[in-house]
């Protein structure tokens, strides 16, 4: 893809994040300072290589689940720079989890929840954790109060997921620190249309127990997975 390309998916990843609606060219346009029929040809371009999708004739697009992995990949490489570079940086959400979290450094199953519950609170995403052999669910409300969740279809595949969470968990046991499953990559419930961000820590259970968030590939992919790597890191410091 081109720079103009790239910057064009990620202008319609970020806003449709924000929005929940389809992005339009006249909107890109503006932001560009381009004419509309510029941001139609690259549009076109990117639906080519299977980054954007329209859903209606007359709408805007929409990012696929290869555009999401693009995007993430791009996410995960700048945020292994920044911290070659630079001290890792502490925003409010992450004081949050530590105060919450800190408040029970002698027992382990409350700082867990405690961790779930502040990404719970700050992602409005569905939050959830290994505590020994039983997985910790918090905030199914926010899962399905988002707009994708608003038909069956979709519900009964994010229930199928939730469902085969666990024994998928124990069963493959993901490596890395922190895992993105965005959409169609999930193991269960594949048309679900939802992202799971997982974060690997040691504790006093396991040496591979897992915090993270279930929610929209529509998301804040930067932010989720910054708190979530941040909730992984210091339950494994505290615990």
């Amino acid at each position: 893809m081109t720079e103009r390309q790239t910057a064009i998916l990620v202008a319609i990843i970020e806003q449709y994040a924000e929005v929940a609606v389809p992005v339009g060219s006249v909107t890109l346009a503006k932001l560009f300072g381009v004419s509309s029929a510029t941001v139609r040809s690259e549009m076109a371009q990117l639906e080519e290589l299977g980054m954007i999708t329209q859903p209606h004739t007359s709408a805007g697009r929409v990012p696929t689940d290869k555009g999401y992995r693009f995007y993430v990949n791009r996410l995960t490489e700048a945020e292994q720079e920044v911290n070659e570079l630079h001290p890792v940086h502490i925003d409010r959400g992450a004081k949050a989890i530590n105060a919450r979290v800190q408040t029970h450094v002698n027992q382990a199953d409350r700082a867990i929840r405690s961790a779930v519950d502040s990404l719970v609170d700050l992602t409005r995403n569905m939050g959830l954790a290994t505590i020994g052999d039983e997985l910790y669910l918090s905030g199914m409300g926010n899962l399905f109060s988002h707009p994708e969740f608003a038909d069956g279809v979709h519900v009964q595949a994010v229930a199928r997921l939730i469902d085969n969470l666990e024994p998928w968990l124990r069963e493959v046991a993901p490596n890395e620190p922190l895992n993105v499953y965005i959409g169609s990559e999930n193991p269960i419930g594949k048309a679900s249309g939802a992202s799971l961000i997982i974060s690997r820590f040691c504790s006093p259970y396991s040496s591979r127990s897992y915090i993270g968030v279930l929610g929209p590939t529509r998301q804040d992919y930067a932010r989720t997975m910054r708190l979530v790597r941040h909730a992984g890191a210091i339950l494994e410091e505290v615990l």
